[in-house]
Formats: C-alpha cells, sequence, structure tokens
C-alpha cells in the first residue's frame, strides 16, 4: 500500500514538473499570451502568424441585408441568416487562410480590378478567387485545377488558355482573369442574377440550369444544392465582408504587413522559342527564379512558342521592390 501511494505521489510529482517546464518556455509563453498563434505538435510549437492580435474576438454578426454586385440580397429568414452566420464564424477563426488571403489582397486585386471593369464583370466577382484559390496565384487543386480562378485544364482550354508543358495561361493573371470574365458573362446571360451566377462557378451552369428546372426556381438562394455549392455563395458574401471590413473579423495589419502589388520594370514581347529562360533572364539581371516569379505561367526552363503566338513577359522592377518599403 505505502508503495502505491509513493508511486503515485511520484508521478504527480513529476507530471507537475513537467507541466511547469513546457508552461514556461519563451515560445510557448509567447503563444500563450497572445502575440504568436501556434499548433503545438509533440513537444514542437508551430509558429503559423505572428501579426495579428485577436483578444476577445467574435466572429461579426449576421446584417439585415448586403449588397452584392448591384443586387440586395436579405436574411430576412432563418435559413438564411444560419448558413451566413456559418461562413462568418470560419472566416473569423481560419487564421491562416484568411490572414494570407487578407496579406495578397492587395497584390492581386489591383491586377484584376481593372480587367473586371474593362469586360463588364462586377467588381464584387473578384471574391470568387477568395473561395476559389485563396487569392493565391499559384494555386493547384487535387483534382488539378490552377491558378487565381481554378481553370481545370480543359475548361481553360476551351476559354482560350493555352496550357503545354512550357506554358500554362492558367497562371497568367490578365489571361485567366479575362477567361473567367468570358465564363461569368455567358452565365449571366443564361441566369440573370449574379449570385446564381456565382453558384454555377461552382456548380456548373447546366448542374444549376437543371436544378432551378427541377425545384421550379430562378435564383440560386432558393435552390435546395450539395453542400460544397451551397455554402460556396455564403462564402462569397462574407469574403466581401471580409475584405472591405477585416478589424470587424479581428484582423488588424499594419500597412507594412500587406503585400504591395509592383508594376513591372517593362514587357518583352516574344514570338519565337527561347531555349534557356536562365541565360534570358540574365539578359535583363534577373534570376531564373525572379523571372518565374513575374511570370508563373512559364512551367520551364524552356518556352516553346506556338507559331504565330506572341507571348508577353513582365520583367519585374526588382529597385522599386527594394525601395518599397523605406517609403511606407
Amino acid at each position: 500500500m505505502r508503495r502505491s501511494l509513493t508511486i503515485a505521489l511520484f508521478v504527480v510529482l513529476f507530471g507537475l514538473a513537467g507541466y511547469l517546464y513546457w508552461d514556461t518556455r519563451p515560445a510557448v509563453k509567447l503563444a500563450r499570451d497572445g502575440a504568436i498563434v501556434t499548433e503545438v505538435s509533440g513537444d514542437s510549437v508551430i509558429v503559423i502568424e505572428r501579426t495579428v492580435a485577436r483578444e476577445n474576438v467574435r466572429a461579426p454578426r449576421v446584417p439585415d441585408y448586403i449588397v452584392f454586385a448591384g443586387d440586395t440580397i436579405r436574411f430576412d429568414r432563418v435559413d438564411l441568416r444560419e448558413r451566413m452566420d456559418r461562413e462568418l464564424i470560419a472566416f473569423t477563426y481560419s487564421h491562416s487562410n484568411s490572414l494570407l488571403m487578407l496579406k495578397r489582397s492587395t497584390r492581386i486585386f489591383p491586377q484584376v480590378e481593372p480587367l473586371l471593369a474593362a469586360n463588364g464583370v462586377p467588381d464584387d466577382l473578384k471574391y470568387l478567387m477568395a473561395i476559389e484559390s485563396n487569392v493565391n496565384e499559384n494555386a493547384v487543386s487535387v483534382a488539378g485545377a490552377a491558378g487565381l480562378w481554378q481553370f481545370m485544364r480543359d475548361v481553360g482550354r476551351d476559354f482560350g488558355l493555352e496550357v503545354t508543358a512550357t506554358v500554362d495561361e492558367r497562371y497568367n493573371i490578365r489571361k485567366e482573369t479575362e477567361a473567367a470574365c468570358d465564363y461569368l458573362k455567358k452565365s449571366y446571360a443564361r441566369f440573370g442574377d449574379w449570385m446564381t451566377v456565382a453558384a454555377s462557378y461552382n456548380g456548373g451552369v447546366n448542374g444549376i440550369a437543371r436544378k432551378r428546372e427541377q425545384q421550379k426556381q430562378t435564383k440560386a438562394l432558393d435552390l435546395q444544392l450539395v453542400e460544397e455549392t451551397s455554402r460556396y455563395m455564403f462564402r462569397i458574401l462574407v469574403a466581401k465582408l471580409f475584405f472591405e471590413n477585416p478589424d470587424s473579423f479581428g484582423f488588424h495589419l499594419e500597412a507594412d504587413e500587406y503585400y504591395p502589388y509592383i508594376p513591372p520594370k517593362r514587357t518583352v514581347f516574344v514570338s519565337q522559342s527561347i531555349d534557356d529562360l536562365a541565360e534570358f533572364a540574365g539578359r535583363y539581371g534577373l534570376s531564373y527564379a525572379q523571372l518565374r516569379r513575374a511570370n508563373p505561367w512559364l512551367r520551364d526552363l524552356k518556352l516553346a512558342a506556338k507559331t504565330g503566338k506572341t507571348y508577353e513577359i513582365l520583367i519585374p522592377d526588382l529597385e522599386a521592390e527594394r525601395n518599397y518599403f523605406l517609403h511606407l
């Protein structure tokens, strides 16, 4: 009996000592105190975020309505409010994705917004990129969809994008955005409602058209859809709220924490194949990695040009990039 008590006491004391050691480690103290958002794995503390103070953060309340692409969407039904609330909570507490989307938006949106306007697509449709790719121009899904707008290979080709071993225009921001505009306008011509257009970007034009006919409704918000497509619409609405007012979601960033858009120094027009892109980059004072960062649609160390086609290769402004943060 005394032996058992001795062992039990030893276990308790050993556990207390281990806890005190863990709790007083600098990384754990910093994480606990709110300066860092972390994941704990075994004996390691993995730092995910360092920038946002998120004490006592609560998800925003469901608004009475949202104006999206010129249409007023009211949350005056129980089901609509609950579905909206779910996505407000997801954006608020999905820390890493929400933070990175916010940081990238200041680099990506300035490139996309003029293209949407020029093609007659409402600016709010840019929030599709948040749901499709987390505003990441290099995103690729497990199914093989690629780029900001997540075109599948065959669909991209159907909308005029070149996809070969050395060129993949699903990663060309201008060309993939123009292809997305083409898709969205064709969908709007069929449905006449931008939220239904957004649903069709996930569920397919024919799929949404079939659901409308079967359920005798005209708007996707009134349809019974698979969960992914049903959530998709509300995630876009919440994305609009999130990017317009991140503070309300508990994200407070300084100006130098956003990723900047710095226009390229020049554009080089190429109509011939390039056998060595590393050598080509060197002519402009760049590394191959820097050339690829500015032109993610280049997918190899060479460019196999199509006959009669001209390619636009962006040359980044390295000096402007170095000087950017000095002027904040």
